[in-house]
C-alpha cells in the first residue's frame, strides 16, 4: 500500500495549501460486498449468492493462510475464525506436533528471534542487493563476453538494482521534502485536539463534529483532518493514522539514504539464522501479533469476519479458518522467509495462502519458486496483490509472481495476480494506484475504500490498495473451495477468472488519462463476482451438495414443492 499513502498525503498536503479535492461521494461501508444490478455499486455480490445459491448446501471447513504483517489474535471478529494448531497444546514450550516449530497456535513469526525480539521495520531488498554486490564487484565489473552464466546474472541484478534505488533515492528525496512540514506539524496538531477532546484518541468522525475555538484549533484541525480525508480512514484513530504516515515518511528516508548508506542488518540481528542455506527453516517464534498486525488484520477481516453476528462486519467466506504466517516486515520482505512460509502453510493444511505483498527485486526467487511447485503440487491455491505503482506488470517487475526462473515449465497454475477495483462514486471503477498487465494481472476485485477489522480487540475502519483486493479473491476461493470441494485448484482459478464481470464502462488505465476496456488490463477483463462464480462452479461439480428436505425450514419446502 506504499503508493496509496503517499498519493493520500498528498492530497491532504493539497487540502492544507487551499486546493479542491475532487468531490467524491461517500459510498457504504462493505460496498465491495454488494450487487451492483440491485445496489448500484460495483461489488461483487456475496449476499445474493449465499441467499440464492448457497442456502442449504453443505460446506467444509477450509484453512487460509495469510501471509502478511501478524494479526490481532484478539479481535473480535476474528478470534471464531482463526486457525488453532490441533496438534499443539499452547504455552508449554514443547513442539507437541514435531513440525520444527515450538507453540506455533495460531501460526508462526518468521521475524522473529528465540529471545523473543521482532523484526518490525527493515531495510529494501534493492538497497540490500546492491550493497551486497558493490562489495563483489567494487566499481569495475567482469567482462561480460567471459563471465559465467552466474556472473551473467549478478551483473545484471546489479545494474538493475544500481538503476533502481539511484531513481528510488530520487523520487523519495523529493517526497521527504514534500511530505516534511506536514510530518513536523502532526505531533503539535495531535496534541492541541487531544486538549481540546479532551481524548487522548479520536477518530476522523470525532474531529470533524470539532468546532475549533480558535487559531491554533483551527490549523490543527485542518492539519490531522487532512490526513484521515485523504486516506479515507474516518473510523481510524489519530494514533494510528499518525504511525501510517510517519512509517512511510520513514521509509522514503530510508530509500533516500540508500545510494550513500548501507542499510542495516534489521534482520540478521534479530532472527540469526544462517540466511544462505534454505534447509534452515525452523527459526523464528509464535509471537504472531508482533506489534505489527495493522495490515494483516485488515486483510483477514475481509477474507473471514465471522459471518452475520451483528458485530463489525462481514467476511466473504463463511466456513473458513485463518492461519496467521508473519513474514512481512515495514520494509521489503525477504525471500527465504516467504519461500518457508509458503511451505509451513501447505504443511499444515492451507487450501488458499493470500500475498498482500511485493517487491521489485527477488535475488532468491528460485527458493519462493520452489514453495510455489511446492503449493502446487498440493492442491494449493496462491493468490497475490498486483501491486500499487500504477504500472503495467507486463514489462515491470512485481514480485513474487508465477513465472518461473530459468524452468521450461514456464509458470505457476495454481496462481492467481489481483489488481484493484473501485467504483464510480469513489474516484472511478479502477483503483488510480494498481498495476495492471493485461498477461500477468488476472483478475480485478475491490481494493479501494475497504472497511474491515483494525488492531484494537474491537476497531474497525477503510484501508485501500491491491493488498485489500489480493484477500477478496482469497475469500471467493475459500468460499468455492468449501462449498465444492471436488473442484481441482485449477478449476477454482478458472471459475474465478471465467466468472468475472465486466463493469460495462471504461476504466481510466492507472498512471495516464487513458480510458480503456478492462479487457486491456487484465487477462479476465472484469471483477470478481461471487454469485456468477458459485453458478459456475455448481455446473462444473455436477453435484447436488444439498442437504436433506427435513433439514430446511418449512417456508422454504413449501415454496420448493410449488416449483
Amino acid at each position: 500500500m506504499k503508493k496509496t499513502f503517499l498519493l493520500a498525503i498528498i492530497g491532504a498536503v493539497l487540502y492544507l495549501s487551499g486546493f479542491t479535492q475532487t468531490a467524491v461521494k461517500d459510498i457504504p461501508r462493505g460496498w465491495h460486498m454488494l450487487d451492483p444490478q440491485k445496489d448500484g455499486y460495483y461489488g461483487i455480490d456475496v449476499e445474493k449468492a449465499y441467499n440464492e445459491l448457497l442456502k442449504g448446501k453443505k460446506s467444509v471447513p477450509v484453512i487460509v493462510a495469510v501471509i502478511d504483517s501478524g494479526i490481532d489474535t484478539t479481535h473480535e471478529d476474528l478470534k471464531p475464525v482463526l486457525w488453532h494448531n490441533p496438534g499443539e497444546i499452547p504455552g508449554n514450550g514443547i513442539d507437541d506436533d514435531n513440525n520444527g516449530y515450538i507453540d506455533d497456535v495460531y501460526g508462526w513469526n518468521f521475524l522473529g528471534g528465540k529471545d523473543g525480539r521482532n523484526v518490525n521495520k527493515d531495510s529494501y531488498e534493492a538497497a540490500r542487493v546492491y550493497y551486497k554486490l558493490k562489495k563483489k564487484f567494487g566499481d569495475t565489473m567482469p567482462d561480460e563476453a567471459t563471465a559465467t552464466p552466474e556472473e551473467l546474472d549478478e551483473i545484471g541484478m546489479y545494474k538493475k538494482v544500481r538503476d533502481l534505488i539511484e531513481g528510488d533515492a530520487k523520487e523519495a528525496s523529493l517526497n521527504v521534502m514534500f511530505l516534511k512540514n506536514i510530518v513536523e506539524k502532526m505531533p503539535w496538531a495531535d496534541s492541541i485536539l487531544q486538549s481540546s477532546l479532551k481524548m487522548t484518541e479520536y477518530s476522523g468522525d470525532d474531529l470533524q463534529k470539532f468546532k475549533p475555538a480558535s487559531a491554533d484549533e483551527s490549523k490543527a484541525k485542518s492539519t490531522i483532518m487532512a490526513l484521515f480525508l485523504g486516506f479515507q480512514a474516518s473510523e481510524m484513530t489519530n494514533k494510528r493514522l499518525l504511525e501510517m504516515t510517519g512509517e512511510f515518511y520513514n521509509g522514503e528516508k530510508s530509500k533516500a539514504d540508500a545510494v550513500v548508506k548501507e542499510p542495516k542488518d534489521y534482520r540478521g540481528e534479530i532472527v540469526k539464522d544462517n540466511y544462505d542455506d534454505i534447509n534452515d527453516r525452523y527459526y523464528g517464534n509464535n509471537d504472531v501479533m508482533a506489534g505489527t498486525p495493522m495490515h494483516g488484520t485488515h486483510v483477514s477481516g475481509i477474507i473471514a469476519a465471522a459471518r452475520n453476528n451483528n458485530i463489525g462486519m462481514n467476511g466473504i467466506a463463511d466456513n473458513v479458518r485463518i492461519m496467521t504466517v508473519r513474514a512481512v516486515p515495514d520494509g521489503d520482505e525477504h525471500d527465504k522467509d516467504i519461500a518457508n512460509a509458503i511451505r509451513y502453510a501447505v504443511d499444515n493444511g492451507a487450501k488458499v495462502i493470500n500475498m498482500s505483498f511485493g517487491k521489485s527485486v527477488s535475488p532468491q526467487k528460485h527458493w519462493v519458486d520452489d514453495a510455489v511447485k511446492y503449493a502446487a503440487s498440493k492442491g494449493v491455491l496462491l493468490v497475490h496483490a498486483a501491486g500499487n505503482d500504477a504500472k503495467d506488470i507486463d514489462i515491470h517487475d512485481n514480485f513474487p509472481n508465477p513465472i518461473f526462473k530459468n524452468d521450461s515449465i514456464g509458470r505457476a497454475g495454481n496462481w492467481i495476480t489481483v489488481g484493484a477495483s473501485g467504483d464510480p462514486a469513489a474516484g472511478g471503477i479502477i483503483g488510480s494506484f494498481s498495476n495492471y498487465g493485461k498477461k500477468e494481472v488476472d483478475v480485478f476485485a475491490p481494493g479501494v475504500k475497504i472497511y474491515s477489522t483494525l488492531p484494537g480487540g474491537n476497531q474497525y475502519g477503510n484501508l485501500q490498495g491491491t493488498s485489500m483486493a489480493s484477500p477478496v479473491v482469497a475469500g471467493v476461493a475459500a468460499l468455492l473451495m468449501s462449498y465444492y470441494p471436488n473442484l481441482t485448484v485449477q478449476q477454482i482459478k478458472e471459475v474465478i477468472e471465467k466468472s468475472a464481470a465486466s463493469p460495462g464502462i471504461k476504466a481510466q488505465k492507472p498512471g495516464t488519462d487513458e480510458a480503456v476496456s478492462m479487457a486491456e488490463l487484465s487477462r479476465a477483463g472484469g471483477i470478481v463476482n461471487v454469485y456468477e462464480a458459485v453458478k459456475l462452479a455448481d455446473s462444473i461439480s455436477g453435484e447436488k451438495n444439498v442437504l436433506p428436505q427435513q433439514a430446511l425450514p418449512k417456508s422454504k419446502m413449501k415454496k420448493d414443492k410449488k416449483g
